[in-house]
């Protein structure tokens, strides 16, 4: 399973990993900023924009070991939504290749569960992965709503995800199925703990597929860990407030200039 992959700028190695249905383009508007003082590669997920989808490859390590395949030997890792617990599990798997970790609006379990009230209503993704064998691009465009739902550039942000996804290959439909049972199954709550390298946790204020409120969970599990939840944001921060992203790696990755 071979994935698209695409490094820029010069400097520290910095990998991207993109959410559910979406693509590289989703990076636009930060990675000419982070390519001026990084390395920047941008991995599409399996099955994802140009990168190949193999179904039997369909679970969370296969798809890590495909994105750790053509990454650089050590980075910092920065996934959003569901690309974070990819780089999650990246760390646990093989902690000397990722040096930090930054995850934005991510989640070590995306559905409400036993003693984790804050997340997605189980029900919700099930009606998507339902609709989604009948209608995936209607299923997606819902998808795009939720994401800026209650974002102060709701608008602006959804005219800016459709146009990157519009702008890469169309998602592999088994992908986007097998995405989703990742979504709904996934639990890295326990892996926590392994995670020594320094993380970062960016939480949208508004956020209502990953609330703001996770952070008093994450602040449990990972005491040593920097937490920031950005205002006025939703779900795709780096679309919609990227400069506010921009200054919370500027200090995290101890970069004056980013």
């Amino acid at each position: 399973m071979k994935l698209f992959h695409e490094t820029t700028g010069q400097g520290p190695d910095l990998v991207l990993l993109h959410g559910w249905g979406m693509n590289a383009a989703v990076w636009s508007p930060v990675v000419a900023s982070l390519s001026q003082h990084y390395r920047v590669t941008i991995i599409e997920m399996p099955g994802h924009g140009a990168s190949d989808y193999d179904p039997d490859r369909f679970r969370l390590d296969d798809w890590v070991q495909a994105c750790l395949d053509v990454a650089p030997a050590q980075a910092v890792w920065i996934g959003w939504s569901l690309g974070g617990q990819l780089a999650q599990r990246a760390v646990v798997l093989e902690p000397e290749r990722v040096t930090k970790l930054v995850l934005v609006t991510s989640s070590p379990k995306f559905v409400v569960g036993e003693q984790w009230p804050h997340a997605m209503a189980l029900n919700t993704l099930k009606l998507f992965a339902k609709a989604l064998s009948r209608d995936p691009h209607q299923t997606l465009e819902r998808f795009l709503s939720l994401q800026v739902q209650g974002d102060e550039a709701a608008r602006e942000t959804l005219r800016l995800l459709r146009q990157d996804i519009a702008l890469r290959p169309e998602a592999n439909p088994l992908a986007l199925e097998h995405g989703l049972d990742l979504l709904l199954d996934v639990d890295l709550r326990d892996g926590l703990a392994l995670i020594k390298c320094p993380t970062l946790w960016l939480f949208g204020e508004r956020d209502t597929l990953v609330p703001a409120d996770l952070c008093d969970e994450i602040e449990q599990m990972m005491p040593a860990a920097e937490i920031l939840i950005l205002q006025g944001c939703a779900h795709a921060p780096f679309l919609s407030h990227p400069q506010s992203c921009l200054r919370a790696l500027n200090h995290f990755l101890g970069s004056n200039d980013v």
